[in-house]
């Protein structure tokens, strides 16, 4: 065996020696010897490590060597520099989801274990790697299955909150069905192909084969499960509403970028000779996700509830550049991620840290929420006009892109149904706007200050969602990535 092949997955080495690492500190540096000093010191240390990662792996962005491809195990891992691009993407979001996550571990009546946090966290994000940079349907299973599963511990993390349990158990239960569903329809490939690696396997798909057909069907519905589109998101409000806000945050954008991506990948690559057969299942999922969201998310009070639809809202739009499987619709696709990314956790941020000082999580709570809190409440109205892509935030543009890649592929009505649902969004996104500004309340969430992650966190994000879309060089770059799918 060629031992150097391990070299080319330096992504998910260096990702396991932080995980390792963060082990080690938690064993030996932990219990009642702990001084201030040392405290500090640990939960600055997930946060620099990531970022070292981070920069190691976007290195290869910046130096690249040949054309940037790189396979090992006969094809079983592939890495190109888009994957690479969509992992820095995903570490970027997750060092935010540590910022924001500081606070929350400290109180001590969640009785949090910082280590395995942070470790089921990083183990959540290696197995999104091995999706990512899966070339054989067992390695993209494995890495499903190891995204998924650690998912389910953070869920019901906060041990005293019986919402918490019961969110968990929801999620690991349509997890468990979802995989079914996915672990079929990989098993009617390899009856009738012989083989899961991607590269062999188009060649041997045809339209006319019903099993194909139905392995193309449980696929979808399986993936769709993990992006949470309609009809497979019911367990998505649950789940957002009993999670802890951080591991909400961290659901809603890490993991759903991340099986987005790899569903656009294994179509293109594995069921490309289906291109009419998909677009017409995406095209029918797009527009109920995107509508049947919408309609729901006015009706919500409970804040995560309502950031729940709107994920699922988001998800549909998000999925829009799967259609056609076009080299642009991918480069809108994964600058949408990057878009959504600041945003989203931007507004969790600052559901989060409100929580944590008042207890309060409904959108009536948050009335004359300026009156005492006048910066958050212009972050969150950034945040929120992105998501409903108002100009000149980095939403606008994102959305602006999709469309117009969705467009070009052949798809015009669907272009318009997602623009007729915008203006349906724009309406319940407003809806916190005007709670924060125009609502008076007599007595609204008292001031309070946020601690100094939760203040860098929030200023990332909100230089995200204002340089995001001007900063035209950001979709240039991503463009000449892409086309090296």
């Amino acid at each position: 065996m060629d031992y150097s092949q391990f070299l080319y997955m330096h992504d998910e080495i260096s990702l396991i020696a932080v995980i390792v690492i963060l082990f080690l500190a938690d064993l030996f540096l932990c219990g009642d010897r702990k001084s201030g000093t040392v405290s500090k010191a640990l939960s600055l240390l997930p946060v620099g490590l990531l970022a070292l990662q981070t920069a190691y792996i976007a290195s290869a962005l910046l130096c690249p060597c040949g054309d940037g491809m790189s396979e090992a195990f006969g094809g079983m891992y592939q890495n190109t520099p888009v994957m690479t691009l969509v992992k820095v993407v995903l570490n970027v979001g997750t060092i935010i989801v540590f910022l924001m996550a500081d606070s929350w571990m400290k109180r001590p009546e969640n009785q949090i274990k910082v280590g395995e946090f942070y470790m089921l966290t990083l183990s959540t994000l290696l197995g999104m790697y091995y999706m990512i940079s899966s070339g054989h349907f067992l390695m993209f299973f494995i890495g499903l299955e190891l995204a998924s599963i650690p998912m389910t511990a953070l869920i019901a993390y906060t041990k005293n909150n019986q919402e918490s349990a019961e969110a968990a158990a929801k999620y690991i239960l349509t997890a468990l069905f979802s995989s079914g569903l996915l672990l079929y329809g990989i098993s009617l490939v390899y009856g009738t192909c012989g083989t899961m690696y991607f590269d062999e396997l188009a060649a041997k798909f045809s339209p006319a084969d019903t099993l194909q057909l139905a392995a193309l069907v449980l696929f979808i519905s399986g993936i769709g499960f993990k992006i949470s589109l309609v009809p497979f998101h019911l367990w998505t409000a649950d789940t957002y509403q009993g999670a802890p806000t951080t591991v909400t945050g961290y659901l809603s954008v890490i993991s759903k970028g991340a099986a987005a991506f790899v569903l656009f990948t294994i179509l293109v690559k594995v069921f490309q000779p289906m291109v009419e057969q998909w677009n017409t299942i995406m095209l029918w999922i797009i527009i109920f996700s995107i509508t049947v969201a919408n309609l729901f998310a006015v009706r919500q009070n409970n804040i995560k509830r309502f950031m729940a639809f709107s994920a699922i809202s988001q998800a549909g739009y998000l999925v829009l550049g799967v259609m056609g499987g076009t080299a642009q619709g991918m480069t809108s696709l994964v600058y949408y991620l990057f878009v959504y990314m600041v945003a989203n956790l931007g507004v969790f941020l600052i559901i989060n840290v409100t929580e944590q000082n008042s207890g309060k999580i409904n959108i009536s709570d948050y009335n004359g929420f300026y009156q005492s809190n006048p910066k958050l409440s212009f972050i969150m109205t950034l945040c929120l006009f992105s998501l409903a892509g108002i100009p000149p935030f980095a939403g606008f543009f994102s959305k602006f892109f999709i469309f117009m890649a969705a467009f070009n592929a052949g798809f015009p009505v669907l272009v318009f149904i997602a623009l007729v649902n915008t203006v349906i969004s724009l309406y319940y996104y407003l809806l916190i706007v005007k709670a924060m500004y125009i609502v008076k309340n007599d007595a609204p969430i008292a001031p309070f200050r946020s601690d100094c992650y939760t203040k860098t966190a929030i200023a990332v994000c909100a230089l995200g969602v204002v340089l995001g879309g001007i900063v035209s060089c950001i979709y240039g770059y991503i463009d000449t990535l892409s086309y090296g799918l």
